[in-house]
C-alpha cells in the first residue's frame, strides 16, 4: 500500500499559495485492507474512505470509463493493480494531475509542473471531452489563477468549444452547474470565468441571456464602454474588488438581461428594460436552482436598479413603496445588498469606476427614517387591521417627505 497527496494540495504548494483541502490517493490496497485500519467508507459510486483520525478523505487509485451522458456517466475501476499514472492520467489538467509522496517526491507523468511554469492550463488526456463538467471547472481555474498570469491552452480550449458544441453540457444537472458557477463567481476575477465560457462557446449554451448582451450597444452618456455585455462584465468585476457576497455578484451578472431584448431598431436606448428581464432572470434563476436569496435579490435588483440611481430624485410615495418592496423593516440586510449591487452597476462603467455614489447614503437614510415610525401609539389611538396598515403607511410616507426635505 502507498499513499500519495494528489491533485491541488500539491499544485497550490508548487504555486507558493496556502493549501486548504488535501485529497490522497492509495495505490495498491483493497476495500477490505482500508477497513481493516479503521478507514470508514464514505463513496456511493467509487471507493473513498475518512481517515479515522484526521477524518481527510482517501481515494483507492481507480480508472474511469465513459457510459453515459453528463458528468455521472462513467463507469469506474478500482484494484491494487491500478497505478498512480492510471490514476492521475483520468484528471482533468495537468496541474490537477501530479502526486508526491511523504517525502513530497514528485510524480509527475503528464508535465503539471512544466505548465505550472509556463502558465498554462491544459488537458491531460482526450478524455477530458467525456465530462462536460470540466469546461466550467476549467473556466473557473482561469478565474482564479487569471491574476498568476494562467490562460487555457489553445488545444484545451478547442476540446472545450467541441464540448459546448456537442449538446453534453445540457446533460448537466442543475446541482453540479450551481456549484461551480457559484464557486467561479467568488473567485477575485470571475470576469475571466464568464469570458472563459464565452469564448469556447459555452455561456451561450448555458446561459444564452447573458451571452445576448454582448453586441448590444447602450447610450454612451451613460455607458462610456458601450457594450451590454462588457458593461455587465465591468460591474462582476467591481463587485469582485468590493469583496461583495455571492448574492450580490449573481445580481450584478443578471441585473441587465432585459437589454438583450431590446430590438435593434430602438438601439441604444432600452426602455423598460428592467421589467422585460424580469421573465429571463427568473428562467436563469430556475434552470441552476439558484438559492432562495441569490434568486431573490437578482429579481429585485433587476426591477429596482434603475430606482437606485435615481434615489435622489424619487417622490416619497415611490421610495416608499421601494422600501415596501424589500420588506426593509425585517430583512434590513437584502436592502443593503441591493444598494450594494446599484453601487456596482454605476461603477462598473469605463472610467467611472471611481465615481462616487451618494444614492447609497441617502437610500440608508431613508430607509432609517421609515423604521423610527412606531406602531404602539397608532395602537393606542384604536388602529387595527387593514387600518393599522394604512396608518402605518401614511406615517412612514409623512417621515420621508420629512427626510427628503432635510437632504
Amino acid at each position: 500500500m502507498q499513499i500519495y497527496k494528489v491533485g491541488g494540495a500539491v499544485r497550490d504548494r508548487l504555486l507558493g499559495k496556502p493549501v486548504t483541502d488535501i485529497d490522497w490517493v492509495v495505490v495498491g490496497a483493497t476495500t477490505k485492507e482500508m477497513l481493516a485500519k479503521g478507514f470508514r467508507p464514505v463513496g456511493a459510486d467509487f471507493p473513498v474512505f475518512l481517515h479515522p483520525k484526521s477524518g481527510e478523505e482517501y481515494a483507492l487509485a481507480r480508472t474511469e470509463r465513459k457510459s453515459g451522458r453528463g458528468y455521472g456517466g462513467f463507469t469506474f475501476h478500482a484494484s491494487p493493480e491500478v497505478t498512480l499514472e492510471e490514476d492521475l492520467i483520468r484528471r482533468d489538467l495537468t496541474i490537477n494531475a501530479m502526486a508526491e509522496d511523504d517525502q513530497q517526491n514528485l510524480t509527475d507523468p503528464y508535465h503539471g509542473q512544466r505548465d505550472l511554469e509556463a502558465r498554462l492550463l491544459r488537458h491531460v488526456s482526450p478524455a477530458f471531452a467525456e465530462d462536460p463538467l470540466r469546461v466550467l471547472r476549467v473556466a473557473r481555474f482561469a478565474a482564479r489563477y487569471a491574476a498568476l498570469g494562467f490562460t487555457v491552452a489553445p488545444e484545451t480550449l478547442e476540446l472545450m468549444r467541441q464540448l459546448s458544441e456537442s449538446g453534453e453540457l445540457e446533460a448537466l444537472t442543475a446541482e453540479r452547474s450551481w456549484k461551480e458557477i457559484s464557486r467561479a463567481l467568488m473567485e477575485d476575477q470571475p470576469r475571466v470565468f464568464i469570458e472563459v465560457l464565452r469564448d469556447c462557446g459555452a455561456l451561450k449554451v448555458l446561459m444564452p441571456e447573458v451571452d445576448a448582451l454582448f453586441g448590444v450597444p447602450q447610450p454612451e452618456a451613460h455607458h462610456p464602454e458601450i457594450d451590454t455585455g462588457a458593461h455587465t462584465l465591468s460591474v462582476l468585476e467591481q463587485a469582485a474588488r468590493h469583496k461583495q457576497p455571492l448574492t450580490v455578484r449573481w445580481a450584478c451578472l443578471l441585473h441587465d438581461l432585459g437589454k438583450g431584448l431590446t430590438p435593434e431598431e430602438e438601439w441604444p436606448r432600452h426602455i423598460a428594460h428592467e421589467h422585460k428581464g424580469l421573465k429571463l432572470i427568473k428562467a436563469v434563476n430556475e434552470r441552476f436552482k439558484a438559492p432562495k436569496d441569490c434568486q431573490e435579490l437578482a429579481l429585485l435588483v433587476g426591477k429596482y436598479h434603475t430606482h437606485g440611481h435615481r434615489a435622489l430624485e424619487l417622490k416619497p410615495s415611490t421610495l416608499l413603496e421601494l422600501l415596501q418592496s424589500f420588506d426593509v423593516y425585517r430583512r434590513p440586510q437584502r436592502f443593503e445588498e441591493f444598494i450594494a449591487a446599484c453601487e456596482m452597476d454605476a461603477r462598473g462603467r469605463k472610467g467611472l469606476e471611481q465615481r462616487s455614489y451618494p444614492q447609497a447614503e441617502y437610500l440608508r437614510g431613508a430607509a432609517n427614517a421609515a423604521r423610527t415610525v412606531a406602531v404602539q401609539p397608532l395602537l393606542e389611538k384604536g388602529f387595527k387591521g387593514p387600518e393599522l396598515g394604512e396608518a402605518i403607511k401614511r406615517e412612514r410616507l409623512k417621515a420621508l417627505k420629512a427626510y427628503k426635505e432635510k437632504a
